[in-house]
């Protein structure tokens, strides 16, 4: 579905808040600790992914890319402090995970103004910040993109979309979302060009689907950072149960 803005209404946050899929116990323990916060640096986690609403901006673009920052048909780059981002999905199964080879992962999130590509408004008929990679033989995908801008309503946050297919049939599909420490985003908003539109105006407390998670939720899917040159770069586990 398109829309014409990147405000959501009440309903939409409502709606997206009651569509969570509660992160599942740790596989391979006899005790319940689903509530453990696991990091998404955690390399030893094994932890289903809690999927999240899709929201209203997915388009379906098939960019294969990994860099997703340029628009394609003029070659602009959207500006922003440089994120790269590294997934490693696995296939829940046994009580233990294994990489999870030639899945599509889409990636795809608002620029440094708020705005997403090829919605009604200012970013119509552009493709900037989308595209997909297939994951490797280690179950890796990685991203180079920007900080991701804020809009109303909505903490800061990127949507990420996992499918196979065989052949033309998709035979799977998983849909979340990953999100930034506050402090975090503090730091970047007080550069160029985020510093120009003000104070943002929900942090991660105040944002209804972050918070319909559990704990362990919330900490698999807040990217945890670390400076890489002039931005900044982060590991996020994506564990499914593909059957």
């Amino acid at each position: 579905m398109r829309r014409s803005t990147t405000v959501l209404t009440r309903r939409e946050l409502l709606a997206g808040a009651a569509t969570v899929v509660v992160s599942q116990a740790l596989l391979g323990c006899g005790a319940d600790t689903a509530d453990a916060v696991v990091p998404s640096s955690a390399s030893d986690a094994c932890v289903l992914t809690a999927a999240l609403t899709e929201g209203p901006f997915f388009v379906d673009e098939m960019l294969n890319r990994s860099d997703i920052r340029a628009d394609p048909t003029s070659g602009i780059v959207a500006s922003g402090v440089p994120l790269q981002i590294t997934f490693k999905v696995s296939r829940v199964a046994s009580g233990g995970c294994t990489p999870l080879t030639g899945a599509y992962l889409d990636v795809w999130h608002c620029d440094s103004v708020g705005t997403y590509s090829d919605v009604p408004g200012a970013g119509t008929g552009k493709r900037f910040l989308r595209g997909y990679q297939i994951t490797d033989a280690d179950g890796r995908a990685q991203f180079t993109t920007i900080y991701p801008g804020w809009y109303a309503g909505r903490a800061v946050h990127i949507h990420f979309k996992l499918r196979l297919f065989a052949g033309a049939t998709k035979t799977y599909e998983f849909t979340s979302q990953l999100f930034f420490a506050d402090s975090l985003t503090d730091t970047v908003y007080a550069l160029s060009p985020y510093n120009s539109r003000g104070t943002r105006s929900t942090r991660n407390s105040g944002d209804g689907i972050y918070n319909a998670l559990p704990t362990s939720a919330k900490g698999a899917l807040t990217l945890q950072t670390t400076v890489d040159g002039a931005g900044y770069a982060g590991v996020i586990h994506l564990d499914v149960n593909v059957g």
